[in-house]
């Protein structure tokens, strides 16, 4: 996604100018736009012109026009966002107040206008424009003396850095020279490692090239970080992963992602982590239920105690149309990070995110057993139930 311009107040009102340039940006947009926001873009509408004569004919002309949002609809398989709502703003073929139906197709840019902008939809678009937000899979394509560093994102690949060095040949009686300047490439790719790949974010590396080259590269580099006292590394050395490429060019890469080692590594690495947040839940609601809890009011009331570790929500409850409701969800986010905690906003498209769905879209796990939540169960049940449904095993 392109940021075209941006303005936001502290009063937190203001507009976006944004272009979608790949399908997951559409899906980005419509986690972004909700009833009563504006949307302002280009459009094709049908103008009827009636001639001195009395007939009438109609064209079709291309304007630019801002509705308020009334019903959104996400066509996933055209990749199209079609917005309707009615025209706010004066215009020459459009009445004030008429229906239209805006379609937001990819690089296509539209300006959206929101009464209050809110740290998820500010986070959301910070996600979509910044690619290495989202980059979970590192490589790094390499051969003597030339290497690229990649980050991979679900849709697209980015070369953060090109790295050449001049490596001497290895002459008969003195392989000094050749090895100095294998150190001197080595340290270089490190480096840019440590410069580019966040950790955090990154869930694998791929180290590809022909030979022996990622091997040595591999085991100089972790000598380096013991020696240098690399935590970054030394923390993250499970992450990295030796495989086969053809050359250190860029075009390698393809065939590197198409290995199939790497595709069962690398598949849905974006995804990995929350599917571990919900198996981690469903453990801890069988051995310690006064720990785990689902439900809007429980989930509130650990809230309030300071008692949540992570913080499980779908992104489906931010796209409801009950905008205090949505202010809810948006303040206990807030709260938990305050706190300390730590939140996995999952993604309705994809299978942990509907399995979450089917716990009401909220879950959270404690820092320490709250059995009171459990008890206040027989007090109120529709809220949707909470870990401890046989609280008499804890």
């Amino acid at each position: 996604m392109k940021l075209l311009g941006k303005y936001v107040d502290k009063g937190m009102q203001g507009n976006v100018t944004l272009m979608p340039e790949e399908s997951e940006d559409m899906w980005h947009a419509y986690n972004l736009i909700a009833e009563g926001d504006s949307v302002r873009s280009t459009t094709i509408r049908k103008v009827q012109n009636e001639t001195a004569t009395g007939s009438s004919t109609s064209s079709r002309v291309r304007t630019t026009l801002t509705i308020a949002v009334e019903t959104i609809d996400f066509d996933t398989q055209a990749c199209v966002l079609r917005l309707k709502g009615r025209n706010i703003e004066e215009n020459q073929y459009v009445k004030m107040g008429a229906y239209h139906t805006l379609d937001l197709e990819l690089n296509r840019k539209f300006e959206l206008r929101k009464p209050e902008w809110d740290t998820i939809a500010l986070e959301r678009i910070e996600m979509a424009c910044d690619p290495t937000q989202s980059a979970d899979v590192a490589a790094v394509v390499m051969q003597e003396g030339l290497a690229h560093v990649c980050l991979i994102t679900a849709s697209m690949t980015l070369v953060r850095s090109k790295i050449e060095v001049s490596i001497p040949r290895k002459r008969k009686g003195s392989v000094q020279q050749h090895e100095k300047g294998l150190a001197k490439f080595y340290e270089q790719v490190m480096q840019s490692i440590l410069r580019h790949v966040n950790f955090d974010v990154v869930k694998c590396v791929l180290i590809a090239s022909p030979g022996f080259v990622r091997d040595q590269f591999h085991d100089y580099m972790f000598q380096q970080a013991v020696k240098m006292d690399y935590k970054l590394l030394l923390d993250n050395k499970s992450k990295f992963m030796l495989v086969h490429a053809s050359s250190g060019f860029k075009h390698s890469l393809k065939e590197v992602l198409q290995e199939p080692a790497v595709v069962a590594k690398i598949s849905d690495t974006k995804a990995a982590g929350e599917v571990k947040a919900l198996e981690q839940f469903y453990m801890m609601l069988q051995c310690e239920p006064a720990k785990a809890f689902y439900g809007k009011k429980h989930v509130l009331r650990a809230s309030e105690s300071q008692a949540i570790e992570t913080l499980l929500i779908s992104d489906n409850l931010f796209r409801c149309q009950d905008v205090n409701l949505r202010k809810e969800y948006v303040s206990l986010v807030e709260s938990v990070r305050d706190a300390g905690g730590e939140v996995k906003i999952f993604s309705s498209m994809h299978i942990s995110g509907e399995q979450l769905a089917q716990l009401t879209g909220v879950a959270a796990l404690l820092r320490f057993p709250m059995p009171e939540l459990e008890d206040s169960d027989d007090d109120d049940d529709e809220d949707g139930a909470a870990g401890g449904d046989d609280s008499d095993s804890d």
